[in-house]
């Protein structure tokens, strides 16, 4: 892939053979911060913590702007829903995000560690979208319980979502006894 811009404290890069390379560049970048943060906390600082979008879809490539400043970059749908899916990684606590395009476009995504974590309304966008969890870098027993207890989990989002709260409740309950 190669970074299209910096967008603030964000980077936009952009994948165009396969979404699994956006997934190993996402799995690496946790990686180097893990290891950048493990110094900062031998120093005494808190550690830094990222949220990755990753969306796949057709995009416009071109050069935007006017005499005075042009910029080449890319813009439609698919770059807008992966800037909401970086931003709904604060709201999930999650690391890596992705959009159902994404996960039914992985060339192999029997390499992946994903989850189903809802249907959300994804702002400026009609209708709603399904996101999912990428767990590949999460501490080695985490991955394994969360594997572990997927069924639990989608059981309890799927009472939360036909409105058995209790049922829903009670599943989380021995799912957080799992995975605390």
């Amino acid at each position: 892939g190669f970074i299209d811009k910096y967008i603030g404290d964000a980077i936009m890069a952009l994948f165009p053979d396969s979404p699994d390379q956006a997934l190993r560049c996402s799995q690496a970048m946790l990686r180097q911060l893990d290891a950048y943060n493990d110094g900062r906390q031998r120093a005494g600082y808190r550690s830094i913590r990222i949220g990755i979008g990753i969306n796949t879809g057709i995009v416009i490539l071109g050069t935007i702007g006017g005499a005075a400043r042009m910029d080449g970059t890319v813009i439609g749908d698919a770059v807008n829903l992966a800037a909401r899916l970086e931003r709904l990684t604060k709201e999930y606590r999650v690391s890596v995000l992705i959009s159902d395009y994404t996960l039914y476009s992985l060339d192999h995504p029997d390499d992946w560690a994903i989850r189903f974590l809802d249907r959300t309304q994804v702002r400026g966008k009609q209708g709603s979208h399904s996101v999912y969890e990428v767990f590949n870098n999460d501490a080695p027993g985490l991955v394994q319980a969360k594997k572990r207890t997927i069924k639990l989990f989608e059981q309890a989002l799927a009472c939360y979502h036909v409105g058995d709260i209790g049922a829903a409740r009670q599943r989380l309950v021995d799912y957080a006894a799992a995975v605390p």
